[in-house]
């Protein structure tokens, strides 16, 4: 799949971009999401559990590593955040396996700092913020 990019106004056109993503996107589970500090990246993975039928609220796990969210069908979505990990070894704690490759649908917050733990295959998106604050949404299927 080749890279494909969306531009969105604001945080606010987010969860237009999410539904447009997971329909274009059908079957994939990972997504590897990135960008700076406050970019989007909880809103838009907000965005896509609402989508995907999460009625509970969508927080980011930064100190907890991972929240679990049940969409409409009762199946579990992952969300993680692994801007505070100082080791490695805490994704292992956590049982990351279990998780990736479940076949739920896994949102990862800052995955570059477990590249070499991610599947062979995922969506690798990248969030940019311009100088008009608009969100620009770049995302293909990593394999």
């Amino acid at each position: 799949m080749e890279e494909k990019v969306l531009t969105v106004a604001g945080l606010s056109d987010l969860p237009e971009a999410a539904k447009t993503i997971l329909e274009d996107l059908k079957g994939e589970r990972i997504f590897a999401i990135r960008g700076k500090m406050g970019a989007g990246k909880t809103t838009l993975i907000k965005a896509f559990c609402n989508v995907l039928g999460v009625s509970s609220i969508v927080s980011s796990p930064t100190f907890a590593l991972i929240n679990e969210y049940t969409d409409d069908h009762l199946e579990s979505i992952f969300h993680f955040d692994f801007y505070r990990i100082k080791k490695i070894e805490e994704v292992y704690d956590i049982g990351y396996e279990e998780y990736l490759y479940s076949g739920n649908y896994c949102f990862m917050e800052w995955p570059e700092l477990i590249i070499d733990l991610l599947p062979e295959r995922f969506v690798n998106l990248m969030i940019e913020v311009n100088d008009n604050d608009e969100r620009i949404i770049r995302y293909h299927i990593q394999t």
